[in-house]
């Protein structure tokens, strides 16, 4: 391909492309399927795209390509933001990358992608196209769509990022919190934990903009860590759950601890949301894994195309200033339950404010064809929220909008209840699209975590410090299984032999092959765990669990996943109890799935499609 159209820059890349052929020659049309970001490769999903977009397959090729600049499509680098020793803001170091990058940097934009595009179109001698897009590839598609409406033969849009590009603050993703957090409390499924989640955030925020939150993790050797959380990296959090739905799960009980002076658990989940929990055995810590996006592509086409209110010209001092007003004139109330403060940080404003733009401004908004057309939206969604899927959706009369239930972003990767799999089926059969049945929120919250043994309610049968401690031995170990499960989904793989977990409260777990090694592994503060446990396909074996601590009644506890009835000796007291008698104080309404039934969800959700309107990248 040309390297720049434009003739400023001379010289070639080239794409690498994949061809599925749909009989023995070429098909007169081909659906061609485009990745996320910006700067995520598609050939590595090949298997996982293929399987999605499957229905439209039958008389179509289907092509697959790494856009430019990412994957083996000549990927863009900047040693500014691949330095482990980078220092200073990410501002300071995208302008290092642009001026290492120099004029090149102009040829990487969304439009360029687009005519690439249709010079692939043109070699593989197809008369129309399908575009499936997923995030950021779902603006590709759609400008596309309006520079080449007339080879255009559909259109399937999942988690849509709005043809002019995301809003600068994201005002739509803050006012998506507030019905994303009324779905995953609807039918009393916070009830015990919060009355009102979206509340409780604006009051946590409120006390971080005078000081940020402070408290302690343990690291998977049992050593104790000071770390702190400020709002910004909250709202992080947050948009980590968009592809992690335990994320979602742990997040009203642990702003709930915080605002009883108990900040741990929400430090605790932030680190899990970063791929921090757990610690890595040293032969998987040495060898970094592979980036998910070209972090030089995503900083080129972010800085370059991004509608920030600034004049392109303007110097970075003028960009702020100009920024600082557009921010002033936003109405009260559209960032709840955040402020513009932490809109501010969480944007790319601050991070290509100094960046010299090399390439012409984007084409303004263009009428889009009015081709069939399936729009995929989860009601989780932050970053790419509902709302632009509705946006998008009234541009096009000939389309069908689905949002699912409980699903947040890369629905088809990440819907548990398959109502947009058959959506698809239907769409490529020409059937109406049919909304959601009734769904379960398969992933329900989780209560508030006993900071005291006096807080933990014994059974009828076993009364006192023995019923207490019994209930937080359970407890700790519900508490091990969803850290374990969320961390799962956090990296979209089984976590390695060896990869370890600190408690709450100190100690730690380890994982081995068929074993889980506890040594002092505790959850509420004075009660300890040790022993092994041997797991099958996720699920405890019946084992014989030995508990101390400076406030337990010392002893030993016999269960497991599969045990009626829960054994042992504790303070002295013998029990021996029927395990539906046992009401754990961290115990939901629902329980989560177990390892075993999420590992099809890996497989699923193996290609984790980032939106362009994700977090920026924060060095460190």
């Amino acid at each position: 391909m040309p390297l720049d159209r434009s003739g400023t820059v001379p010289g070639t890349l080239s794409l690498s492309v994949e061809r599925k052929l749909a009989g023995p020659t070429p098909s007169r049309s081909a659906v061609i399927a485009l990745a996320g970001g910006p700067g995520q490769a598609a050939l590595p999903l090949s298997a996982f795209i293929a399987r999605a977009i499957a229905p439209a397959l039958g008389s179509r090729d289907l092509l697959l390509f790494d856009q430019r600049g990412t994957g083996t499509s000549d990927p863009l680098s900047c040693p500014a933001l691949e330095s482990p020793s980078a220092v200073g803001s990410v501002g300071r170091v995208y302008e290092r990358c642009a001026v290492e990058l120099g004029p090149v940097r102009g040829a990487f934009t969304s439009q360029e992608t687009v005519h690439d595009i249709e010079a692939l179109r043109q070699a593989g001698g197809y008369e129309k196209l399908v575009l499936q897009g997923v995030s950021y590839g779902t603006k590709v598609a759609l400008d596309y769509a309006a520079t080449y409406p007339q080879n255009v033969e559909a259109l399937v849009l999942d988690s849509v990022v709005p043809p002019d590009g995301s809003e600068p603050l994201r005002a739509p993703s803050f006012q998506a919190i507030a019905p994303a957090m009324a779905e995953l409390c609807e039918a009393r499924a916070c009830a015990g934990i919060t009355s009102n989640p979206v509340a409780d955030i604006a009051r946590l925020v409120a006390a971080m903009r005078k000081r940020a939150l402070h408290g302690s993790v343990y690291d998977g050797a049992g050593r104790r860590h000071s770390v702190s959380l400020d709002a910004t990296g909250l709202f992080d959090t947050m948009i980590a759950g968009d592809l992690n739905p335990a994320v979602r799960a742990l997040l009203p009980a642990a702003v709930k601890s915080a605002l009883r002076h108990d900040p741990d658990p929400l430090l605790r989940l932030s680190l899990l949301a970063e791929g921090l929990i757990p610690s890595a055995p040293r032969a998987h810590a040495s060898a970094a894994p592979a980036p998910e996006l070209d972090e030089a592509l995503y900083a080129t086409t972010i800085c370059e195309e991004s509608p920030f209110p600034w004049s392109r010209s303007a110097s970075p001092a003028t960009r702020l200033a100009e920024a600082s007003g557009y921010i002033h004139a936003q109405p009260a109330g559209s960032f709840y339950p955040f402020n513009a403060s932490v809109a501010f940080e969480a944007s790319a404003l601050p991070n290509c404010a100094s960046w010299p733009d090399q390439s012409p401004p984007p084409p303004s908004h263009r009428a889009l064809p009015n081709v069939p057309t399936l729009i995929l939206a989860g009601e989780q969604d932050l970053r790419t929220p509902a709302s632009n899927a509705r946006d998008v959706e009234a541009m096009i009369p000939d389309s069908q909008l689905l949002v699912v239930p409980f699903t947040g972003h890369s629905v088809i990767g990440y819907d548990l209840s398959h109502c947009s799999s058959n959506a698809v089926s239907a769409f490529f059969n020409s059937a109406p699209v049919q909304p959601c049945g009734p769904t379960a929120n398969v992933f329900t919250p989780t209560p508030v975590i006993a900071t005291k043994l006096t807080r933990v309610h014994p059974p009828a049968t076993l009364r006192g410090r023995s019923g207490e401690t019994l209930v937080a031995v359970l407890d700790t170990l519900l508490d091990l299984k969803r850290q374990i499960i969320t961390a799962t989904l956090q990296v979209n793989q089984e976590l390695p032999s060896g990869a370890s977990f600190g408690g709450l409260h100190g100690g730690y777990a380890r994982l081995a092959s068929h074993s889980v090694l506890l040594h002092d592994f505790s959850l509420v503060p004075g009660v300890q765990l040790t022993g092994t446990l041997p797991m099958r396909n996720g699920a405890l074996q019946i084992t014989t669990i030995h508990v101390s601590g400076a406030v337990a009644a010392a002893g030993t506890v016999r269960t497991g996943s599969s045990a009626s009835r829960i054994t042992g000796t504790l303070g002295g007291k013998r029990f021996s109890l029927a395990r539906a008698k046992v009401r754990l104080s961290s115990s939901s309404a629902r329980e989560w799935p177990s390892l075993a039934t999420i590992r099809p969800l890996l497989a699923r959700g193996a290609a984790r499609l980032s939106g362009g309107s994700a977090a920026p990248p924060r060095l460190r």
